[in-house]
């Protein structure tokens, strides 16, 4: 590989999210070997130096420049009031590919329905700027601590209601709690500091790189389907298949006879097999993808 001698430095979000990021940056080409204690993993690209840093605090050296860019969560960044440019959004998670929750959430038998019901209580949460301008913004008074973990089991012996980050909603429900209100809708987001976006190399780069991570995201949700149409049904098979532009048709060596393939969400296959069949389609083939570059 050639290389500038350049040189992006790059934050990865340690702790829950950091599996998730791995796995993703493998998919979008790029080797990534650190053991648990390592916070410089080692890549295969030259034009990268990694750091393992907590999501919560990535925003903060990519705003002082510390990173050139990071990734971390649209909820930390709002949380610190991050000044940062926002390359990509990349939809996913610890455990999916999906938003996150911030929630104010109450034990089952507590009195409180609404945020305005907190009036005077105690809150105990890890985004405590987000929360107090939450409860600003609706004209209550709560007192609101930061909680070191484990804040699930804080109420209602400690404190009154909590707000916590939530995928499911099934660790909340183990702990015997509802949600009253979310607070904020979350997405993984890849960030630049301002001088790394003013740089033309960087630019560069981090464009590369979103588009990479992109095209894994979109090809998660997708597959392909190929299959085999005489021509005397080509146009009732091609009527029945859905593409993300248009299906790819070609001629086969045996006379009137065509390969057709298209890339389709994975969730509607299950539907278009049995339509496809009585439009004359034959040897079906679902081929999962790695990615998926507009």
């Amino acid at each position: 590989m050639e290389t500038t001698g350049e040189r992006l430095v790059l934050g990865l979000p340690k702790g829950s999210l950091q599996e998730a990021t791995f796995a993703l940056m493998r998919k979008a080409g790029f080797r990534l070997a650190a053991d648990a204690r390592s916070y410089r993993p080692e890549t295969d690209d030259p034009e990268l130096s990694v750091r393992l840093i907590r999501a919560q605090e990535i925003g903060r050296y990519v705003e002082n420049g510390h990173l050139d860019a990071g990734i971390t969560g649209y909820d930390w960044m709002v949380e610190n009031g991050s000044d940062v440019h926002e390359v990509a959004e990349l939809l996913y998670a610890k455990q999916g590919f999906r938003a996150v929750r911030w929630v104010l959430a109450v034990p089952n038998d507590s009195p409180v329905r609404t945020p305005a019901d907190l009036q005077g209580k105690r809150i105990a949460t890890e985004a405590v700027g987000l929360t107090r301008r939450y409860l600003a913004a609706r004209g209550v008074e709560a007192e609101v601590e930061f909680s070191w973990g484990a804040t699930e089991v804080k109420a209602p012996e400690l404190v009154d209601a909590i707000v916590e980050l939530t995928e499911t909603g099934a660790s909340l429900r183990a702990h015997q709690l509802r949600i009253v209100d979310t607070v904020l809708e979350s997405t993984t987001r890849l960030i630049a500091a301002h001088a790394a976006w003013a740089d033309p190399w960087k630019r560069r780069k981090l464009d590369q790189l979103a588009m990479l991570l992109q095209s894994v995201l979109a090809a998660e949700s997708r597959v392909l389907l190929k299959l085999n149409v005489h021509e005397d049904r080509l146009a009732e098979a091609l009527d029945r298949l859905p593409a993300l532009h248009a299906p790819t048709v070609n001629r086969l060596s045996q006379e009137g006879w065509y390969s057709v393939e298209s890339v389709v969400e994975e969730r509607v296959v299950r539907d278009l097999v049995q339509p496809l069949k009585e439009a004359g389609a034959e040897g079906l083939i679902e081929i999962a993808l790695n990615k998926v570059i507009p």
